[in-house]
This record gives structure tokens, C-alpha cells and sequence, in this order.
């Protein structure tokens, strides 16, 4: 068969891939090339790929793919591709978006009990075998802000909503949602701010959200909040929550995301006591490139029959 579209795939981990379209049946339909990261594609690759996954290329490799028209990204962040300078205009760009909906909405739960309930405490206690009375304060009654009701945050307030908490947030189009109590627009996030005792972070990072948590937002929120950050860490402005944490002007800040990862070691978030440091383990799971990969072949299948694709990025939107 002479018209099989060729596919690049540009990973250190294309088994669960090669796998997933093998089940799907396209392997007769597609010629597949395999690349680890460390490889640069041949120029007999480059000219012949019209369909391509990677986490991310250089600039300036796509202006040498002439036959490319669909990119798949491997993460639900894009905003690196689309900073590339030499991005195509008419290049289809596709996002793994809501892929990491059966992990990060556990490890954000995990994240709320960590921060009302006392284990941490416990724990090193137990170093010094000294017995200290806690309180565990309870998450039932509280409010849960979320800023961006995305796939994540709505399953996260499925589950937040079952543990007795008000769930409220912000949507760039509301539209009622089950298990949240109010749905606002980005222009009423200070509304969400205010009334919330937990603040979730879920936004992606564009122009619109660069800077979003800065020492005006931090001073609208409740002296007793937590901040969540697990969306991207151009959302908040370091300096400022350092100083609010600081300042007691609420009450700590857990963050799972960060501007420059890894995080260097003479940061002051490391020290900050009421900040707590994740090593972005919000969204990984161990099956990940299996999850991600019933995306691919769905879309690679729709791309296949000129069917519309899944989660493509608005590039107006930035995601």
C-alpha cells in the first residue's frame, strides 16, 4: 500500500503508542517512524511526516517538514509550542487534555487533606516520640475555589462536593455545572478569592493568567486560605506569595508547578516556612503513555479519515 501516511513519533516511549494503534487496527494505514528524544529526525523523515507526536521540537525544525499538518502534543500545557517563532499558521495543533483526569484529581484531594489535617505534624512528632494534641480542621462546610473548571477541576469538585464542601469557581464560558454551587467568568475572580478557603489553581499559562496571583489577589483572599497551585507555575508571582506567606496574609500555599523546573536550589520557596514543595507530581501516573496514547490513536484515526480532531488548542486562547 503506497498511500500510507507517515507519522512521526518523537519519544523516548513509543511502545504504549506503537501498541495503541496496532489494537486500533491503523497500523496497515500508517507508516510509523520511532525516534528517541536525543535523535534529530533524518531530512528523509522530516520531508515525508504529515502527522507527528512529541513533548516538544526546536525551533526551527517544523519549517522543514513541509508535508506536516498535525501536531500532537504530549502534555495538556502547549504554551512552548506555541512561543515557537516558526510555528506554522495553518498547522493543526492538538493537546493532551484531560488525560491526567485519573491522577491529578487524587493528588489534589490528597493536597487537601494534607493541609487541614495534622499527619505532617504527627509524623514529626513521632521523630521527637513526643505526644501532641492536634485538631484536624474539617474540610466539610468549607469552600473550594477553583480557577479553571476545566475536565480536572470538575471532577475534583465531584469529589470535594461528596466531602461536604461548597465548590466555586470561574469558567471562561459559565454554563451550570453539577456539583458546583457557582459558576462564574474570569472577571469575577475576585469573587472566588474572597469566599475561598482553599484556592485551587488550575488555569494554563497565557498572557491573560501570567502573573494572575500577585500581592493585589493574595491580599483579597482570607488569612486562613491555602493556596493550591497545580496549573502552571507562570500563575503566580513568586516574590508576592513569598511575602503574603510570610506576612501571614493567608495562611500557606502548596505548589506543584513552578516557572523554572526543576526548581534551583537556592530558591526561596524551599525555605519559606507555609510553603510546601512539589516535585510536580500532580499529573504523572504510571500508565500515563497508555492514557495518552488512546487520545493519539483516536485522533490519529479521525486525522486518518479527515474527521475533526480532539482537544485542539486555541492559539487566540493559548490553550
Amino acid at each position: 500500500m503506497t498511500d500510507r501516511a507517515h507519522v512521526l513519533l518523537w519519544t523516548d516511549s513509543a511502545a504504549a503508542y506503537l501498541d495503541a494503534v496496532a489494537s486500533a487496527g491503523l497500523s496497515d494505514r500508517v507508516v510509523i517512524d520511532a525516534l528517541a528524544r536525543k535523535d534529530r529526525p533524518s531530512p528523509e523523515q522530516l520531508a515525508r511526516t504529515v502527522a507527528m507526536m512529541a513533548p516538544a521540537v526546536p525551533a526551527g525544525l517544523l519549517p522543514e517538514m513541509p508535508k506536516l499538518r498535525w501536531v500532537q502534543a504530549m502534555s495538556a500545557g502547549v504554551e512552548g509550542w506555541l512561543a515557537l517563532p516558526d510555528l506554522p499558521p495553518g498547522l493543526v495543533l492538538t493537546c493532551a487534555r484531560g488525560t491526567h483526569r485519573e491522577s491529578m484529581p487524587e493528588n489534589i484531594i490528597g493536597a487537601l487533606f494534607y493541609v487541614s489535617k495534622p499527619y505532617a505534624m504527627a509524623v514529626e512528632n513521632q521523630k521527637r516520640r513526643a505526644w501532641v494534641g492536634t485538631v484536624a480542621q474539617p474540610l466539610t462546610g468549607k469552600t473550594l475555589g477553583i480557577l479553571g473548571l476545566g475536565a480536572i477541576g470538575q471532577e475534583v469538585a465531584r469529589i470535594a462536593a461528596a466531602l461536604g464542601m461548597r465548590v466555586i469557581g470561574t469558567r471562561r464560558r459559565p454554563a451550570p455545572m453539577a456539583h458546583v454551587a457557582e459558576i462564574l467568568p474570569p472577571d469575577h475572580t475576585d469573587t472566588v478569592l474572597a469566599q475561598s478557603d482553599i484556592l485551587l489553581l488550575l488555569l494554563p499559562a497565557t498572557p491573560a493568567t501570567e502573573n494572575l496571583i500577585d500581592a493585589r489577589s493574595l491580599g483579597l483572599m482570607k488569612p486562613s486560605a491555602w493556596l493550591l497551585n497545580f496549573g502552571r507555575g507562570h500563575l503566580i508571582n513568586d516574590n508576592d506569595l513569598i511575602a503574603a506567606v510570610r506576612q501571614r496574609k493567608i495562611a500557606g500555599a502548596m505548589l506543584d508547578v513552578f516557572r523554572q523546573e526543576p526548581l534551583p536550589a537556592d530558591h526561596p520557596f524551599w525555605t519559606t516556612e507555609g510553603i510546601i514543595v512539589l516535585p510536580h507530581i500532580g499529573g504523572p501516573h504510571p500508565q500515563r503513555d497508555k492514557i495518552v496514547a488512546r487520545l493519539f490513536v483516536d485522533n490519529l484515526d479521525r486525522f486518518l479519515r479527515g474527521a475533526p480532531l480532539k482537544e485542539v488548542v486555541d492559539r487566540d486562547a493559548g490553550y
